[in-house]
């Protein structure tokens, strides 16, 4: 494709060259470093002028480093005369505090738009918002897309008795996210309400829904400490389910995660790979992982051709 440059920051490299391979396009030459001081430098080692560039970065591992390096490549891109830059951040950092629930609580997802917005970025492509009004923080274009069609391929793929199952979100944020799924699949669907002392904790669950002698499937945007999925394993079998499953977005795994999930009674915990699970998979057999780099390769596609993404909601070649 003429016309095109992406490059990739330092936090998720190997879904930067599976997208890059995907389009049969090179990665950009870019060098990113630190001062003895831990500042942030960046070199852009081709000419991007005139280029429609992308820039994939995920909000992963050291967050803040990450963020900052990206806004810092956006702007690079943008002084050096690109014709467009868009942002590629398969997991939206800051994104679980996207509302003021208290008292002097910051909407710290908002501060992060405007901060990219005021780097130069020129359009947003995401995957699986927290809350999908973030998109509503941004004055430019945001795509969110979704790992819904890689999640069904998995289920009728790898789940004999897929047929038999019930979909489970873990809290009734997620409601809309399972009654989807069920609905592709034309299976049933639960919730649980879950009650939290404070973040992180969760005190009490209660099942709304009929998983019994049925396999459930718990689907969630994503985990951190994996607290509340673990819980909620244990709920489902307590109310006859015969086998657990968690499907992920973003698989933080934070803290404690490892371990409560090597002793949680899943049959497994897939997640995509917007963030890196190498490591983690080292310490937990548990953990598969799904490749969304054609989504977001085909996003990139329709988007520089300026076509629709809109087809990417429901269906993608993976």
């Amino acid at each position: 494709m003429p016309n095109i440059k992406i490059f990739s920051g330092s936090s998720h490299q190997d879904l930067s060259q599976k997208i890059a391979d995907r389009l049969g396009l090179e990665l950009g030459k870019v060098v990113t470093k630190k001062f003895s001081n831990q500042e942030t430098c960046v070199e852009i080692g081709e000419s991007v002028r005139g280029e429609d560039v992308y820039i994939v970065q995920s909000g992963c591992g050291e967050i803040n480093d990450n963020l900052m390096e990206l806004l810092i490549m956006i702007n690079a891109c943008k002084i050096a005369s690109a014709s467009r830059v868009t942002a590629v951040i398969p997991c939206f950092p800051y994104a679980r505090q996207d509302k003021k629930d208290k008292s002097r609580a910051p909407i710290s997802a908002k501060l992060v738009a405007n901060m990219l917005s005021e780097a130069g970025a020129d359009h947003i492509i995401t995957m699986d918002l927290h809350a999908s009004q973030i998109q509503g923080f941004f004055d430019i274009p945001v795509d969110n897309l979704y790992a819904e069609p890689a999640v069904l391929k998995w289920i009728r793929e790898n789940i004999s008795e897929w047929r038999n199952c019930t979909i489970v979100s873990p809290d009734a944020g997620g409601a809309k996210r399972v009654t989807s799924i069920a609905d592709r699949l034309n299976v049933d669907f639960a919730l649980i309400h879950k009650e939290r002392k404070k973040a992180n904790e969760v005190d009490r669950m209660v099942l709304v829904g009929d998983v019994k002698d049925r396999v459930a499937i718990l689907v969630d945007d994503m985990a951190d400490t994996c607290g509340t999925i673990c819980h909620a394993a244990d709920k489902l079998l307590s109310a006859g389910a015969t086998r657990v499953y968690a499907i992920l977005t973003h698989g933080i795994f934070s803290g404690p995660a490892i371990s409560r999930i090597n002793n949680a009674c899943f049959e497994a915990v897939v997640v995509t790979n917007t963030i890196p699970q190498e490591d983690k998979m080292k310490h937990c057999s548990k953990i598969q992982v799904i490749d969304i780099s054609m989504i977001l390769a085909e996003a990139i596609r329709r988007t520089h051709n300026g076509e629709s993404v809109s087809y990417l909601f429901s269906h993608v070649p993976l």
